[in-house]
C-alpha cells in the first residue's frame, strides 16, 4: 500500500511539473494597501498564467468599498517582495470589462500576452520594449513576489484595496497531493 500511495503522489507531482497553468492568488484589503487604510473592503482575485499559450486570466471578486470602483490593474515590479509600489503592468486605465462605478462585483477576463493591449505602453518601453519582455518581466516579478492587484475608488483614488500576488506555498501544494493520492487509491478499493 505504501508503495501504491508513493507512486500515486509522485505521478501527481510529474503532473505538475510540466503543467502549463500557474495560479497566483491574493487576498484583497485596505491594510494591503500603500499607505494602509481602514476600508472595510475586501476581495479575491486569482491569475491563471498559461506559459503555453501566452494568455493571463483574472479573476476578481470584491465587496465592501467604500466608494465606487474607478480602476483596477496589476502593479508591478516592486524593489522587495510583499511591500512597496510600483507602475501599473497591465491595461490602463483599467483592465478592460472591469465593473466601473460600484462598490461590489465581479470580474473575470483573460488577457492575451502577445497583445500590446494587454499592458501598460509605459510598463512595456521600461521593459525591453516588447510584448515578449514585458511579459517576461511580469511573470518574473509574480514569481518573485513583487507583483500586487489593486481596485481603485471614488474615496481612495490611489487605491482602496489591494494584495500581492502569489502562489501557494510548497507545503499546501504537498498536502494537496497526499490527500489527492489518498482519494484515488480509496475509490480504486485500495485501503
Amino acid at each position: 500500500m505504501t508503495r501504491l500511495l508513493a507512486a500515486a503522489v509522485l505521478s501527481l507531482f510529474a503532473g505538475f511539473a510540466h503543467a502549463t497553468l500557474i495560479v497566483f492568488h491574493a487576498t484583497l484589503n485596505g491594510p494591503s494597501e500603500a499607505p494602509p487604510n481602514a476600508s472595510p473592503g475586501t476581495g479575491v482575485a486569482e491569475v491563471d498564467w498559461d506559459t503555453v499559450a501566452n494568455t493571463m486570466k483574472v479573476q476578481v471578486t470584491f465587496s465592501g468599498l467604500t466608494g465606487n470602483t474607478t480602476a483596477s490593474h496589476i502593479h508591478c515590479c516592486t524593489s522587495v517582495p510583499d511591500t512597496g509600489t510600483a507602475g501599473v503592468a497591465t491595461t490602463t486605465p483599467t483592465f478592460a470589462g472591469f465593473p466601473l462605478g460600484v462598490t461590489s462585483g465581479s470580474y473575470n477576463n483573460t488577457l492575451d500576452l502577445t497583445l500590446a493591449s494587454s499592458f501598460n505602453p509605459a510598463y512595456v518601453t521600461a521593459n525591453g520594449g516588447t510584448t515578449a519582455s514585458a511579459e517576461a518581466a511580469l511573470f518574473a516579478g509574480l514569481q518573485a513576489g513583487k507583483a500586487y492587484l489593486n481596485i481603485h475608488t471614488s474615496v481612495l483614488p490611489g487605491g482602496e484595496i489591494r494584495g500581492f500576488l502569489a502562489v501557494p506555498e510548497p507545503g499546501t501544494l504537498a498536502l494537496l497531493g497526499l490527500a489527492l493520492g489518498a482519494l484515488a487509491l480509496r475509490r480504486r478499493g485500495v485501503h
